[in-house]
C-alpha cells in the first residue's frame, strides 16, 4: 500500500510540477498559433510547401527549417503538428517537423555544444536531420493510400492561396510570443529590476509545498514553489472561463471570452515574473523576458482588431479545439510518467549503458522515453550520466530518442494521426535513435571513418530508393 501511495504522489508530483512550469510559456502560445494555422494560414499555403503535391526536396527541407527554429519538447510541438496536418500537409514532411522541432532546434543545439562539445552538437543535428527527414519519407511510403486519400478529401492546391499580410503579421507575433517565453538568452533573462513584497509566511509555505512535491534533478522532478501554485490555480480560472468563453465563441463573444483572454494575457506576463519566496517575503523580479511577453501580448491587440469578428471567432474557436483534444491526454500522460519514473532507478540506466552495445543504446531509448524531461533540461542530465560514466554512443541514442518521445506524446500523436501511424512512428524512432547511437559509438571508438562513410551512404542510399519509390507511387 505504502508503494501504491509514493507512486501516486510522484504522479500528482509530476503533474504539479510541469502545469506550473511549462504549460503557460510553453504550450498556451502553442494552441494560439496552432488555432492561427488553422484558421488563418489558407489550406493552400500549407498543400504548396508541404502538400503530398510538393516536390519532396521542397517539403522536407522546409519541414526541417521550419522545426529548427522553435525551441520546444514532445508536447509543446503537438499543437503545431496537428495544425499544420489539419490543414493539409503531407504526413511525410508533418512528421519530419514533429521530429525535428524537438530533436535538432537552433537553441537544443547550442546549448548541447556549450555542455557536452561541439562533436556532440554536430552529432545531433547530422543524424536528426537525416532521420528526420528518413522517419517522414517511411512514414509517407508505408501510409502512402491513406495519406492520399486523406490530402484528396482536405482539397487540392490551387492557384492564389498566398498568406495575407496581416494574417502573417499576426502569427509572427505569436511566434515571437512562444520564443520569448522559452528563449534562454541574456537579454531575456537578466534582471532588470526587483522588490520585495513583504509577507511573513512565505518561507514556511514554501517549505511545505517542498515537502510535498520535491525536487530530484536526477529524476527530473522540478518541485513546485509558490508562484507555480499560483498559476497552477490561474490556470483552473483560464479553463472555467474559457469552457464556454472559447468553446462557444463561434456562436459570438460573451464576457466570458474576453475574460478568458484577459486572464491568459495576464497569467503569461505573471508566468514570466521571477517570483522567488525569502524569510521576509517574496522577492519579485522584472526580466527581459517579462517586459517582451508583456509587449507582445498587447501587440496582439489591434492586429486582432485588424480581422474580422468571424475570423477571430474561429481562430479562438480552433485553439480550443485543439485544447480540447490534446490537453487531457497530456495531463493523463504526465501524471502516468510520473507514477512510472518512481519505480525506475537511474543507477541501473548507468550500469546498462556504459559501453556501446546493442542493449545499452536501447536503454538510452527506453530511458528517454520515461524519463521525460522538458525541452533542454535533458542536456545537463545528459551531461551529468556522461560524466557519471555512460558511453557517449547510447547518451546519444538517449538525446535523440529524449526530446521525441514521451507516453504523453505517444497518446497525443496517436489521437491526432490515429494508432497505427503512431506506433509506427515511435517503433521508427526508438530504432533510428539506437543506431544513431551505435553509429556515434562506433566512431569514438575508433571504428574506421570509411567504414562509418559506407553505412551513412548506404543509409542515404535507401532514403533516395524510398523517395524514388514514392514518386512513382504517387504517379501512378
Amino acid at each position: 500500500m505504502d508503494i501504491l501511495v509514493a507512486a501516486l504522489q510522484s504522479g500528482a508530483a509530476s503533474l504539479a510540477s510541469y502545469l506550473a512550469a511549462h504549460v503557460l510559456l510553453c504550450l498556451v502560445p502553442a494552441f494560439f498559433i496552432a488555432g492561427a494555422l488553422s484558421a488563418l494560414v489558407p489550406q493552400q499555403s500549407i498543400i504548396r510547401f508541404l502538400g503530398p503535391g510538393a516536390s519532396k526536396w521542397v517539403s522536407y527541407p522546409a519541414a526541417a527549417g521550419a522545426g529548427s527554429l522553435l525551441a520546444v519538447c514532445s508536447c509543446t510541438v503537438q499543437p503545431l503538428f496537428a495544425g499544420i496536418y489539419s490543414k493539409g500537409a503531407g504526413l511525410g514532411p508533418a512528421i519530419t517537423f514533429l521530429f525535428f522541432a524537438p530533436a535538432a532546434n537552433i537553441l537544443a543545439l547550442s546549448y548541447t555544444g556549450v555542455a557536452l562539445g561541439a562533436d556532440f552538437a554536430i552529432a545531433r543535428i547530422v543524424l536528426a536531420l537525416c532521420f528526420g527527414i528518413g522517419i517522414g519519407l517511411l512514414m509517407a511510403l508505408i501510409f502512402h493510400r491513406e495519406d492520399s486519400a486523406r490530402t484528396d478529401a482536405i482539397g487540392a492546391f490551387t492557384a492564389g492561396g498566398g498568406i495575407p499580410r496581416q494574417n502573417l503579421q499576426f502569427l509572427a507575433v505569436l511566434i515571437a510570443l512562444l520564443i520569448a517565453g522559452t528563449l534562454k538568452i541574456d537579454w531575456l533573462t537578466v534582471p532588470l529590476f526587483s522588490g520585495l513584497l513583504p509577507w511573513d509566511g512565505a518561507a514556511a509555505l514554501q517549505d511545505t509545498l517542498s515537502r510535498w512535491v520535491p525536487t530530484n534533478e536526477i529524476k527530473g522532478e522540478e518541485g513546485l514553489s509558490l508562484q507555480g501554485l499560483a498559476l497552477i490555480g490561474l490556470l483552473l480560472a483560464i479553463g472555467a472561463s474559457a469552457w464556454r468563453g472559447l468553446g462557444k465563441v463561434d456562436a459570438g463573444f460573451t464576457r466570458l471570452t474576453w475574460l478568458a483572454l484577459a486572464l491568459t494575457g495576464a497569467t503569461l506576463a505573471f508566468a514570466a515574473l521571477g517570483v522567488h519566496a525569502t524569510a521576509t517575503g517574496l522577492a519579485i523580479t522584472v526580466t527581459g523576458r517579462t517586459l517582451a511577453v508583456a509587449a507582445l501580448c498587447v501587440a496582439l491587440i489591434p492586429l486582432a482588431r485588424r480581422f474580422e469578428a468571424w475570423d477571430m471567432q474561429q481562430w479562438l474557436w480552433e485553439t480550443w479545439r485543439f485544447v480540447a483534444m490534446i490537453f487531457p491526454l497530456l495531463v493523463m500522460g504526465v501524471f502516468f510518467v510520473g507514477v512510472v519514473r518512481s519505480f525506475i532507478q537511474p543507477e541501473w540506466i548507468q550500469f546498462i549503458a556504459g559501453s556501446n552495445t546493442l542493449l545499452a543504446n536501447l536503454a538510452g531509448v527506453v530511458f528517454g522515453i520515461f524519463m521525460y524531461f522538458p525541452t533542454l533540461v535533458e542536456v545537463p542530465i545528459a551531461k551529468m550520466f556522461l560524466s557519471l560514466g555512460m558511453h557517449p554512443g547510447p547518451l546519444i541514442a538517449y538525446l535523440m530518442a529524449d526530446p521525441e518521445l514521451s507516453l504523453q506524446s505517444i497518446l497525443i500523436t496517436s489521437a491526432i494521426i490515429g494508432k497505427a501511424k503512431a506506433w509506427t512512428y515511435v517503433g521508427l524512432v526508438a530504432l533510428f535513435s539506437t543506431i544513431a547511437g551505435l553509429t556515434y559509438g562506433a566512431w569514438v571508438d575508433g571504428t574506421p571513418l570509411i567504414t562509418l562513410l559506407l553505412g551513412v551512404g548506404g543509409g542515404i542510399g535507401c532514403l533516395l530508393l524510398a523517395l524514388h519509390t514514392i514518386e512513382r507511387r504517387r504517379t501512378c
